[in-house]
């Protein structure tokens, strides 16, 4: 996958912090080393691992600290874009080196021409090889990128960066947009990465046990775990049970701390009681009964203030046993307006052909609470049947109707606006709910008290996420048939399981699109439909196998 690396190939952040323009901490003195090898960069929304990265590509630069690069550096972000017009081996960076070598082929032996190919003499060779183990070997080097579907724009950045061998390679969940074909060439990629730093932040699980090591992201630290992602969720697990042990037994001693310390005013009172009537039936001269009083009186202090001691500093110890323990808060939803009678026909396509893709002449009906997931190679047209059904594109011929109340979720996650508030943006879709009730679901969405004040161009990724989902999914009328164009994407991990307890909640129809098969698997989808020329009907157990034969055996012409 790389040519050997320099000795010094490595990645080292020192002492960084960073701030975003309107004074938001990500970082405050950050400090790790990353050496040889594949790692995986995991942890929450939110946390900064596509900031961390776009520190170590030099994208930004940290408030405070420094980081040093070893060797040379190529980076794939999460959203790529490439000029649609430009030929494959323009978007690879060569075409300047074939230009040179076709002239020199012919005759000319202009000196530029020779300096502009350097030692690169099979730099084409080199370029087709890397296209080809990339699943992109009926991609030819004259062809544009504006032929490429989404999934394919993304391998072909990546062979560029490939050819550019670097000592340090970054990669901003690579899985997305690609579907099942594309991640395993994905997938061999990373396997043949043996010397150099490989670092990859994702949420795809198969991605990441790939991986040599777990460097997870909480808090501002970077915690390391060996092994891939199987290892990391085995240690966290035992951490866990471990610290809830912890906290277990911290607020035991919180609770007998209490007691001690309840028990302890009851003795000094009792013992003042005493002493008093003691003092009164001896009679006692008064100095000697103030001298007593007082010395009472302090050692029972310092006794209270011991106990005291004793409780604060266990409480100390439960909320740091509190810290340690992860609590993923779920959504958990009402949502029974949802509902559709089993039967109940939801939406039809008659002899339905769309503006790209290769679909034609589909027809299809879907009735009651039925869950639907379309699957197929990147650019068979999933995104653009989606887009069809809610009426934002015409179909070229044919006719889709929907039957009941609609809503769409779609990849970019446009349906905010980011200069209102998170209560406001559901508010703006649900005419006639009352404030309090909006505000009570919203908690549910994790949005409780100010957090559903917060503008919505402020949220972070997962939190802009479950915000759109809310959005969607407590919209007036309630939606009774449901669509997502590959809503896992970009989301870590927690989110996706906030994701799926959502939609346990869901009790309409559902369309999904998605090359993310674990999270089709949890939804709990009644029918596969594949994406193609046709729509067609495949059993559960045969979608991995179809999907892997079908990927390496299409070639997509239009992007859908």
């Amino acid at each position: 996958m790389a040519a050997s690396p320099t000795p010094s190939a490595s990645v080292t952040c020192s002492a960084v912090s960073f701030q975003w323009a309107d004074g938001t901490s990500v970082f405050d003195g950050l400090s790790l080393g990353i050496g040889r090898g594949r790692t995986g960069l995991v942890g929450t929304n939110g946390s900064g691992k596509s900031t961390l990265l776009r520190l170590i590509a030099g994208r930004l630069r940290p408030t405070e600290g420094s980081v040093t690069v070893g060797g040379s550096l190529a980076y794939l972000p999460q959203n790529i874009t490439l000029d649609t017009t430009l030929r494959v081996d323009q978007a690879l960076g060569i075409a300047e080196r074939r230009a040179a070598l076709r002239a020199i082929e012919a005759g000319d032996v202009d000196e530029a021409h020779f300096e502009t190919v350097g030692d690169d003499w099979d730099v084409e060779e080199r370029a087709l090889a890397t296209l080809g183990s990339l699943g992109l070997g009926s991609v030819g080097l004259d062809r544009t990128v504006g032929h490429l579907s989404g999934g394919e724009t993304v391998l072909l950045r990546l062979a560029a960066l490939l050819l550019e061998r670097p000592d340090v390679l970054l990669l901003d969940e690579p899985t997305n947009n690609l579907d099942l074909f594309a991640r395993r060439r994905l997938y061999d990629a990373v396997d043949s990465w043996r010397s150099g730093v490989l670092v990859v932040v994702s949420h795809d699980r198969e991605l990441l046990e790939r991986v040599d090591r777990i460097a997870e992201l909480r808090s501002g630290s970077v915690t390391w775990y060996g092994g891939g992602w199987s290892a990391y969720q085995e240690a966290l697990a035992t951490q866990q049970e471990a610290a809830a042990r912890t906290l277990r037994a911290a607020e035991a001693d919180v609770r007998r701390q209490k007691r001690e310390l309840e028990e302890t005013h009851i003795k000094v009172a009792r013992r003042q009681r005493h002493s008093k009537k003691m003092d009164i039936e001896r009679r006692a001269p008064r100095i000697v009964a103030g001298a007593r009083k007082r010395a009472a009186q302090e050692s029972a202090g310092k006794l209270r203030d011991l106990h005291e001691d004793r409780l604060h500093e266990a409480r100390e110890r439960r909320e740091e046993a509190a810290d340690a323990v992860r609590a993923d808060a779920e959504i958990r939803v009402s949502l029974p307006h949802t509902a559709v009678p089993a039967g109940r026909t939801v939406l039809g396509l008659s002899e339905l052909r769309l503006q790209y893709g290769a679909l034609r002449d589909a027809t299809l009906h879907v009735h009651g609470p039925e869950r639907i997931a379309l699957v197929g190679r990147n650019g068979a047209g999933k995104t653009t049947l989606l887009r069809t059904l809610t009426g934002e594109l015409a179909p070229l011929s044919g006719e889709a109707r929907t039957y009941v109340p609609l809503r769409f979720l779609p990849q970019r996650l446009d349906v905010l606006d980011d200069g209102l508030s998170v209560a406001a943006n559901v508010v703006s879709r649900a005419p006639g709910v009352t404030d309090n009730h909006i505000r009570a679901q919203l908690a549910r969405f994790l949005f409780k008290g100010a957090r559903a004040e917060q503008q919505a161009g402020t949220l972070s990724g997962g939190e802009r996420f479950r915000a759109a989902l809310a959005a969607t999914m407590l919209a007036a009328p309630a939606p009774q048939l449901l669509m997502l164009d590959e809503p896992t994407n970009n989301l870590d991990l927690a989110s996706v399981r906030q994701l799926t307890s959502a939609l346990d909640s869901y009790q309409g129809a559902l369309v999904v699109a998605s090359h993310d098969l674990p999270f089709l698997e949890s939804i709990g989808i009644t029918r596969w439909l594949l994406v193609g020329e046709e729509l067609r009907d495949i059993a559960a157990d045969e979608v991995r196998e179809v999907l892997e034969t079908t990927s390496a055996a299409g070639e997509v012409t239009e992007t859908g």
